[in-house]
């Protein structure tokens, strides 16, 4: 995606409160402990979008050979879509699938 920032970087999860470590291979974008985000880029890495709502999970979806977590912004309503990452809690992801 040629308008990718890469922003791979720690943080504290605003849902869980959890401490999240970058990525390491591309942007972290969600926490992996509960898959919550923020919504705070219009074009990925951006961070230009003025919400800045939590992004709650609310279903998944197959993307190639790995999956996206479809959410919604609690705040704008908005959806929105990010790639699973390699250590996202499987439990979770699995029981997002039961809505497919």
């Amino acid at each position: 995606m040629k308008n990718f920032n890469m922003i791979d970087e720690n943080f504290i999860c605003e849902n869980c409160e959890k401490k999240v470590e970058k990525l390491n291979y591309t942007a972290r974008d969600h926490c992996p402990y509960c898959l919550y985000s923020k919504h705070v880029d219009i074009m990925p890495g951006d961070r230009k979008n003025s919400c800045h709502g939590l992004l709650e999970p609310i279903n998944i979806e197959k993307f190639k050979d790995t999956f996206k977590i479809i959410y919604k912004c609690q705040k704008c309503k908005e959806l929105h879509k990010n790639i699973m990452a390699k250590d996202d809690d499987m439990n979770l992801i699995i029981k997002l699938s039961n809505h497919i």
